[in-house]
């Protein structure tokens, strides 16, 4: 009659407990042993008993063995992250083919092209989102223009403005200049001040702000044919 079948769980009894541990680890030492003299391999075995005792067995040294382990171990990361990674951008690039499908598709649609599979509803939905676009750009336009037309006012201003002050000096020159004359046809009578007056400018102002002013010389009348081989003098007429 053959051995009954033993049942793996934990033994209650202590000292069966210690004498079973004690035989299966001599036998697994035993097999590892073989296993690194059979097969050419390297062997690192570590056991804790329950009282926190160690147990080892290794075909080269324990350190070697656990070095190996862990640059092994890293390798095995790397190549697993790597491969990780590499399935996260196929997926990512797959994805964003996939969009950039959808965005094509779309845009034809919304030029009027590849409309033959839609049905009323999809076409409604794509005639509203041409009405939104078509209202964002009217009132960015309408916008546009209006920003313009108000910086055209505004430089509109800034002349009307310099004009008046142009029209201010004009009226102030054309002041002086007569303050000029009067003192001088005081201090020295009518036929000097014509005939020789040291300003050789005659100003005109006009009072219309809305017309334009217009700046000109022109040559004084000549006196007799004594003065004709003399240089002409110029007056300075302002007119409208």
């Amino acid at each position: 009659m053959g051995r009954g079948k033993i049942v793996i769980r934990r033994i209650d009894n202590s000292t069966s407990r210690q004498v079973t541990f004690s035989k299966r680890r001599n036998g697994i030492f035993k097999k590892a042993k073989e296993l690194a003299i059979l097969c050419d391999a390297e062997v690192g075995l570590m056991i804790f008993s329950s009282t926190g005792r160690l147990y080892e067995y290794s075909s080269t040294s324990m350190k070697s063995v656990i070095d190996r382990y862990d640059k092994t171990k890293e390798e095995q990361q790397v190549v697993t992250n790597s491969n990780s990674e590499l399935k996260f951008w196929q997926r990512e690039a797959a994805s964003l083919r996939q969009q950039l499908h959808n965005l094509q598709e779309n845009h034809r649609q919304l030029m009027g092209e590849d409309l033959s599979g839609l049905n009323v509803k999809e076409l409604q939905s794509i005639e509203n989102q041409l009405e939104v676009s078509l209202r964002g750009v009217r009132t960015k336009k309408d916008q546009i223009l209006f920003d313009e037309i108000h910086e055209l006012n505004r430089k509109g201003s800034l002349v009307h403005q310099e004009n008046m002050e142009l029209y201010k000096k004009i009226s102030m020159i054309g002041q002086e200049n007569a303050e000029l004359y009067k003192k001088i046809y005081e201090a020295e009578g009518p036929s000097e001040v014509n005939r020789d007056s040291p300003t050789p400018y005659n100003f005109a102002v006009v009072e219309n702000r809305n017309v334009p002013v217009q700046l000109g010389l022109s040559t004084l009348p000549q006196q007799d044919d004594t003065e004709q081989s003399a240089a002409p003098k110029l007056g300075l007429q302002l007119n409208p």
